[in-house]
């Protein structure tokens, strides 16, 4: 390996390390403890809303904004709680999982949680066609990496994200539900 390549690879490896060090300290203190340590890193990480990572259980989501299949824009309703399902046109377990998704939807019109979900394809007509075909009926945006930024970095499909009615990210659900575990995510809106 030549001495420039070398060098590189160190300063990725120490600005890694740095910027671990950044997130740690802002987790433990706070961000003006970072501050306070005069860390190069602080402007970006105090931003307001700005996150250096997704957020954990327990921590307020910061939403990123999002505009649905049908062009609108969601935003999350005030006292609501979330339910956020990343997914695949590609994945059968996707297919089953999004039909409880449907029945949760139906169940809990008119309370206090909202059904949202992240597709990793970018086609959005062929989206639409899906949607259309297995009559899924909640809400769908193409904004996947804002939104997997905001709640769960992981690929895995499909990822379910539950989020309650303070903001405050609950869990990160990975995998394929069974009909009855979804249809309990209705108590979120209790």
């Amino acid at each position: 390996m030549n001495d420039a390549v070398s060098r590189d690879a160190g300063m990725t490896r120490r600005a890694l390390i740095r910027g671990s060090a950044a997130t740690a300290l802002v987790r433990a203190s706070g961000p003006t403890a970072l501050m306070r340590a005069g860390g190069a890193a602080a402007l970006t990480l105090t931003a307001p809303g700005a996150r250096a990572a997704p957020a954990q259980p327990g921590e307020r989501v910061v939403w990123p904004e999002l505009q649905l299949l049908d062009g609108t824009r969601w935003t999350r309703a005030d006292d609501h709680a979330v339910v956020v399902v990343f997914w695949s046109l590609t994945c059968p377990f996707c297919v089953r999982h999004n039909t409880h998704l449907t029945q949760l939807q139906a169940r809990s019109a008119g309370q206090r949680l909202q059904v949202l979900s992240a597709v990793r394809e970018p086609d959005a007509e062929g989206v639409r066609r899906h949607m259309a075909r297995h009559a899924h009926r909640f809400d769908v945006t193409l904004g996947l990496p804002a939104l997997a930024a905001a709640l769960s970095m992981r690929r895995l499909t499909p990822l379910t994200v539950t989020v309650d009615r303070q903001g405050r990210l609950l869990q990160v659900i990975p995998g394929e539900m069974a009909a009855d575990d979804v249809m309990d995510l209705q108590r979120l809106a209790a």
